[in-house]
């Protein structure tokens, strides 16, 4: 078993960025006992690069015969790629350990705030949120790293988690998704953004159509029954 984290490597936010890189753990059962990496297995850019600041949410699956690790980057803070916000690109090995190389076309995705990426026949999907001119946007990439919007999203799932069986499994054939977790962060300000009194959060679960044996006509009509942001479309109880 082989677990896949992001860690800190220096100070928090600041000029620099949130300082992390990828770390690696591996174990003989879910239970542990883990052994962690002693270095980093995925690196941060240099000062220029646009994962120069921070990597974060390393996504890892099997395609085309090598692991493919994906991930966010973000820009060292005031760095000199102007109008850019955080991305997403790959980092690919032979092995589960490493060396990992960067993808020669980093950043595959010029918007996404958190990485979820699986297997569609012979492509590979991935979810943009939150952040860019892509945001909340299906992508699609026939060959692994030309993504191109497909589809958007009207409720798009914060940090997801996707269930994918075949995720693995390499075979060409992917056949997509229709559930997973997500993140909930709930907050309570006294004033202003440095005014934090309480966060919350929640893992919850998320439904889609995005699989390609599954057909459901309520994911395709959200904003007509009961709008965009009501909570009759985030939960149904």
């Amino acid at each position: 078993y082989y677990l896949y984290y992001q860690t800190f490597t220096g100070p928090f936010g600041g000029a620099a960025g949130d300082r992390c890189d990828v770390s690696m753990a591996w174990a003989d059962s879910p239970d542990g006992p883990w052994t962690k990496t002693t270095e980093p297995v995925l690196p941060l850019g240099g000062e220029a690069d646009w994962d120069g600041g921070a990597i974060h949410d390393p996504f890892p699956l099997i395609y085309r015969g090598k692991i493919w690790l994906f991930y966010k980057g973000e820009k060292k803070r005031g760095g000199p790629i102007e109008g850019f916000v955080r991305g997403q690109g790959a980092a690919l090995a032979d092995r589960p350990e490493g060396p990992f190389v960067k993808h020669e076309l980093n950043p595959l995705l010029n918007s996404g705030h958190e990485t979820c990426v699986f297997p569609w026949g012979r492509g590979l999907v991935a979810l943009a949120t939150v952040d860019g001119p892509e945001k909340n946007t299906v992508q699609f990439a026939p060959n692994g790293y030309d993504f191109r919007p497909v589809a958007g999203l009207v409720v798009p799932p914060y940090a997801p988690g996707p269930y994918c069986p075949d995720i693995f499994a390499d075979n060409g054939n992917g056949m997509g998704i229709t559930w997973g977790l997500a993140h909930i962060s709930e907050v309570e300000r006294e004033s202003g953004y440095r005014g934090l009194l309480t966060r919350r959060s929640f893992l919850v679960r998320f439904d889609c159509d995005l699989h390609r044996d599954y057909d459901n006509p309520y994911f395709k009509n959200n904003w007509d029954q009961v709008g965009k942001y009501s909570e009759e479309t985030f939960f149904h109880i």
